[in-house]
This record gives C-alpha cells, sequence and structure tokens, in this order.
C-alpha cells in the first residue's frame, strides 16, 4: 500500500501546537525528508534548542502499529539507530520523534560504506531478540516456501532489521545506523545479511557471487546451511515476483530481477 508523504504544514494546527508543547519551544523550520515509503509525516523540526527528526501516521492508517514497533524496538538497538525521544499520539495522528543525526544514505557502490554496513549487521546479529512481540521468520516467508521442514530453518531467537534498503542505512562518520525498523522479526540470524544480498545486487555493480562475498563478512552469515538459504533465495524470488505483478514499478522491478538472480544464481531460480 502506497503511502502519500504530507507536508508539516499539512498536519492540523492542534498536532503541530502539542507537538511544540512538548519540545517546550516553537518550531522554527520544518524540512519534508522525501525518504522512505512508509510514513505520512517524516520532517526534520528545527528549534532554538536544536533538531530533532518526527515521524507519523494516522491513526486511521492500516500501518500505524509500525510506529508503535519503532518504539518498542528502539531501547534495543542503542547504539545501532538514532534514539527515540518521544512519542505522541494526538488528534488523530500517532507521532514519533528521534535524535536528529547528521548523517548521509549509504552509497552500496562504495567499498568503504559497505565495510560499515557489515560492521553493523554484525553487531546487530549479536543482538538478542527482545521480550517485544514481533513477526516471525518462519511465519512470514511461510507463503513462499514448500517445505514447512525447511521453512522452520528460517526460526531462531535474533533480531532482524530485514529491510536493507540503502535508504535505511545512515552514514554517521564511522559507523552505520540502521533506521525504519517497521519489519523488525525474529528469526535466524543469517537472515538480514541474506536479505542485504538482494539489496546490493538491485543496487547495481553488484553480481550475486560479489554480493555474497560482502555478505559473507558478517559473521551470521556463516550460520546459514547453505540448502536451507537455497530455499530463502527461491522464497525471495517468489516474493517479488507476487509484488512486482504483471506491471510494476521500476523499483519493485529492481528488487524482483536482483531476486531473480540470486535464486538463479543459487541454482534455484
Amino acid at each position: 500500500m502506497t503511502t502519500t508523504r504530507l507536508r508539516w504544514a499539512d498536519l492540523p494546527d492542534s498536532v503541530r501546537r502539542a507537538v511544540a508543547a512538548r519540545l517546550g519551544t516553537p518550531v522554527l523550520a520544518a524540512q519534508t525528508v522525501s525518504a522512505g515509503f512508509n510514513s505520512e509525516i517524516a520532517a526534520k523540526l528545527s528549534t532554538a534548542r536544536g533538531a530533532v527528526f518526527v515521524k507519523g501516521m494516522q491513526l486511521s492508517h492500516p500501518r500505524v502499529w509500525t510506529q508503535r514497533r519503532e518504539r518498542e524496538v528502539n531501547p534495543y538497538v542503542e547504539g545501532l539507530a538514532p534514539t527515540v525521544l518521544w512519542h505522541l499520539d494526538v488528534d488523530g495522528w500517532s507521532l514519533v520523534a528521534f535524535e536528529h543525526v547528521e548523517a548521509r544514505r549509504a552509497d552500496y557502490g562504495e567499498a568503504g560504506d559497505l565495510e560499515l554496513v557489515v560492521d553493523a549487521l554484525s553487531r546487530l546479529g549479536r543482538t538478542p531478540c527482545p521480550p517485544i512481540e514481533l513477526r516471525r521468520a518462519e511465519q512470514r516467508w511461510a507463503a513462499y516456501v514448500d517445505d514447512p521442514e525447511v521453512l522452520s530453518r528460517f526460526a531462531g531467537g535474533c533480531l532482524l532489521h530485514t529491510d536493507l534498503n540503502n535508504e535505511n542505512v545512515l552514514i554517521r562518520e564511522d559507523h552505520a545506523l540502521l533506521v525504519d525498523w517497521a519489519w523488525a522479526t525474529r528469526g535466524a540470524p543469517w537472515i538480514d545479511p541474506a536479505l542485504w544480498v538482494v539489496w546490493l545486487i538491485a543496487a547495481g555493480g553488484h553480481g550475486p557471487a560479489a554480493a555474497e562475498a560482502w555478505a559473507a563478512r558478517v559473521p551470521a552469515w556463516r550460520a546459514g546451511d547453505p540448502t536451507v538459504v537455497d530455499v530463502f533465495a527461491r522464497a525471495q524470488a517468489r516474493m517479488w515476483a507476487e509484488i512486482a505483478g504483471d506491471d510494476p514499478d521500476p523499483w519493485t522491478d529492481g528488487l524482483n530481477r536482483a531476486a531473480q538472480q540470486w535464486a538463479r544464481f543459487r541454482g534455484c531460480g
């Protein structure tokens, strides 16, 4: 489902006043952030006390649960994601404020950026799954796997990000931060580096072998049984083909092509 990005000025006056009251200072300027697909509002708010990043959705939106998911995950990913400062549910809107970080989006064509992503994914692979409600990998991809016994190997006790679009990776000086945890999942540790393979291929400049070589630098990748990773690659190809349908937009078409390419590389396309 496509979400239309609104400007800060499009919010009701009552919502903007509530945010200013929570900040304890007027909003001097609001800059809409174009990246991302989930939120209706995504803006850098500048005040006399500094800047914050606020994202939000109407409480009636079918995916408003993603706002709660981000708040719940945040305390468990300290150092891997910007810190949640506060949240408000006011006049039909759910808003979450994060510390504002001066950073740029990762470039998946730059080796230096990829090294920082490897470090972030390595740290995440050592992060136990928090005791909160999350989707489970073995359920999330069940529709795309034929053998339930193999599907059970997707299960695990690790916290997964699962949406490693380069726009969800911020490069800040000498480390990478992962943002947009809406699709956080509980599962086997090798799944995030496996998903990263598809994003690297889709970014261009990486064939499947090169993409897997980068994924293999993440220790969790080695926990994946190759036959199970084969099934996972086929599941990704099936999923993206379904999402793409007969008339995909360029972004979806690129990911579908990347997933098909990876599955063929592993002999399961």
